[in-house]
């Protein structure tokens, strides 16, 4: 259950009726997601809804990279509703459905595009060390250029506070909806063959004769 009450139009402010007015009126098309939370600070819903549009529909990163983006930013945070209804967007983008399934078991993907790869090398870097390497950067740079770079680096940050949003006011999946992440699959151990089993159960019975026998020395 979601932790602040959503908020339904009669019970508005004229200043929240405003601010979802001007979200519906948007490319967003909708009041979803974080902005459930936001509109009860209607000026922090009408800002946020502006950056969240040249994030999303601005950029001049390709829609694919820019979803895997978000992707890999929402595995971080584990928030769920973000990377359930980014994965739906970033197939319709073209992503490979393999990727998204990788990313969903927290699993690096295997990528056939080298821009795809250089995105999930940066961003994944940047969450899991607050760093990027001087390598890192620069391979970033020479495939995607300084703009890119500079509008990815924006989207893992707009994305993390989307997701810290989410999980701190527990938004959850649409009804009906189960969680989209998946533990990695771990391949079973196979049973050692039998020769290596009798081996190993007369090594404990040779040991105590051994023992045995330096004792009656």
């Amino acid at each position: 259950m979601m932790r602040i009450a959503q908020l339904q139009p009669e019970a508005m402010t004229e200043a929240q009726k405003a601010a979802m007015q001007e979200i519906v009126a948007g490319p967003h098309g909708r009041v979803a997601g974080p902005y459930f939370v936001w509109l009860h600070i209607p000026e922090l819903a009408r800002r946020a809804r502006n950056l969240s549009e040249f994030i999303r529909f601005q950029t001049s990163v390709p829609p694919r990279l820019s979803e895997l983006a978000i992707l890999i930013t929402g595995r971080f945070w584990r928030a769920e509703f973000e990377f359930y209804a980014h994965a739906i967007l970033a197939k319709k983008a073209g992503l490979d459905d393999a990727i998204v399934a990788a990313l969903a078991e927290n699993r690096r993907p295997k990528f056939k595009l080298e821009g795809e790869r250089v995105v999930y090398d940066l961003v994944t870097e940047l969450l899991n060390t607050r760093r990027a390497r001087d390598a890192t950067y620069a391979r970033a740079v020479q495939a995607l250029g300084q703009q890119t770079v500079v509008e990815l680096v924006a989207i893992a940050g707009w994305y993390s506070m989307v997701s810290l949003t989410l999980n701190a006011f527990q938004v959850p999946l649409p009804e009906g909806e189960s969680s989209p992440f998946r533990e990695p699959r771990r391949a079973a151990k196979k049973a050692p063959p039998a020769r290596t089993r009798r081996a190993a159960k007369r090594r404990p019975a040779a040991a105590a004769r051994g023992t045995r026998s330096r004792k009656r020395r």
